[in-house]
Formats: structure tokens, C-alpha cells, sequence
């Protein structure tokens, strides 16, 4: 048999046209995420670099806990009505079996193409 509580909480939350109750719980899921989201307190910039110029840029990133990114990026077709930016860059991450993964990727006109020992590939056509 439910608690009288839950049984209040749950009433609250049924009538979702009530603009203040869908606010609140807008702002709940958000806060719950972010609070699950937020990085560990010992981790630390082990190494950043970045570059930045008009037409590219490239940045490395390596933190304590295994965490490795590298990307650049250009501009193609400069200054014509198909100008688009190429990116081409790596990340890495130990998950929490232990294990290092590592996914390289390329994302541009063709749009975002990952590869990595882990991840299934497509049969071929």
C-alpha cells in the first residue's frame, strides 16, 4: 500500500498543465542531470594546448584520469557559398571496466565518421 506522501507527490506531479508544476520539474531533471554529469573532483589538466587561426584551429587536451582529445579543424571551399569546416580528431577515455577506448573520427561534408576497435562496423554494400 503506497504512503500517504508518495501519494500527495504523485498527485502534485499528475497535473502537468499546471505551468508551475512542469517548470518544477523541468528545473528537477536538469539539476538531477548536471549533478550526475559533473566531473570527478580529482581530475586535472594534465596537458592543454590549443591554436587557434583564422581559417583552422588545433587543441590537445590529457587529463589524469586517462582522458586524451586531439582535433583540428579548416575551413574548405574558402570563400565560395559551400564554405564548410573539416574536422578530423581522436579521443580516448578508460571506462569504468578498466579497459582504454579510443574513437578517431572525421566530420565534414560527408558528415561525422567514427572509427574505433570497439564500435560495430556497417557490412559491406
Amino acid at each position: 500500500m503506497p504512503q500517504p506522501n508518495s501519494i500527495v507527490i504523485f498527485e502534485y506531479l499528475n497535473d502537468l498543465h499546471n505551468p508551475f508544476n512542469m517548470k518544477f520539474l523541468i528545473v528537477f531533471v536538469a539539476l538531477f542531470a548536471l549533478a550526475l554529469a559533473a566531473p570527478s573532483a580529482d581530475v586535472q589538466t594534465l596537458r592543454s594546448e590549443s591554436e587557434v587561426g583564422p581559417e583552422s584551429y588545433k587543441y590537445a587536451l590529457e587529463t589524469s584520469d586517462g582522458t586524451n582529445k586531439v582535433e583540428e579543424g579548416h575551413l574548405t571551399n574558402v570563400g565560395s557559398e559551400n564554405e564548410a569546416i573539416a574536422v578530423k580528431g581522436s579521443f580516448s577515455f578508460v571506462a569504468d571496466d578498466g579497459q582504454t577506448y579510443t574513437v578517431n573520427y572525421i566530420a565534414d561534408e560527408n558528415g561525422f565518421q567514427p572509427s574505433g576497435a570497439h564500435l560495430p562496423v556497417a557490412p559491406e554494400a
